[in-house]
């Protein structure tokens, strides 16, 4: 399964990627994207938004892109290793 994780802390990524290699996941972090997330977001699984680390402008612009995708998309109100777990395990 890929997964692409919009948002979160810059220190974290790599403690984001290895949650996710540890289940089996192909992780793709986007902290701060910069220009377009279209051609950043490929074709996901699933998509995961930790919402308090990311804007508003970012958040928009990455819906739209993902709108008319079949994928899964997980909205997380902080940016930590248990709510990235508590994800993974929901659709592991």
């Amino acid at each position: 399964m890929s997964v692409v994780i919009l948002g979160g802390n810059e220190c974290m990524e790599r403690n984001y990627k290895a949650l996710c290699r540890d289940y089996k996941h192909d992780a793709k972090v986007l902290i701060k994207p910069v220009g377009g997330v279209k051609k950043k977001l490929g074709n996901p699984d699933l998509v995961i938004f930790f919402t308090s680390c990311m804007s508003h402008k970012m958040l928009q612009g990455a819906m739209c892109e993902l709108k008319g995708q079949d994928c899964i998309i997980e909205h997380c109100s902080t940016g930590s290793l248990s709510a990235l777990r508590k994800v993974l395990e929901k659709y592991a």
